[in-house]
């Protein structure tokens, strides 16, 4: 975001809070009233816009983390494009033998014999 569309947007927002105060003159609200009311409406606004970027950087949906994912994926796919066919082939068995050794459950450590060990 550039600073232009910063300030447009805090030009933006003081504008709606002088329109929501003069429209909630217009009727019938007092002057103190109407200024309660409408800062208010803009906390509440403006800590609704927090929950919601909150929640975009809780769970990285941002849009720099999304760059950075596309990118890296464009970054390996070239990478997985160039290698030969029997360099794909070594880095597809090599996968598959990290997969079968993560599917094995692990060993169970040897249990002492005859009463040696700690004692």
């Amino acid at each position: 975001m550039r600073r232009i569309d910063v300030i447009g947007i805090g030009f933006g927002i003081f504008a709606a809070g002088g329109i929501l105060y003069l429209v909630l003159r217009s009727t019938g609200f007092d002057t103190f009233d109407a200024g309660i009311w409408t800062q208010a409406v803009l906390v509440l606004g403006i800590i609704g816009w927090l929950v919601t970027y909150l929640y975009r950087v809780v769970s990285q949906s941002m849009t720099y983390n999304q760059q950075l994912q596309e990118y890296e994926d464009a970054v390996l796919q070239k990478r997985l494009d160039e290698l030969s066919p029997e360099q794909l082939a070594a880095l597809q068995a090599e996968v598959e033998a990290e997969r079968s050794l993560q599917s094995q459950p692990l060993s169970q450590p040897s249990e002492v014999k005859n009463g040696e060990g700690d004692g």
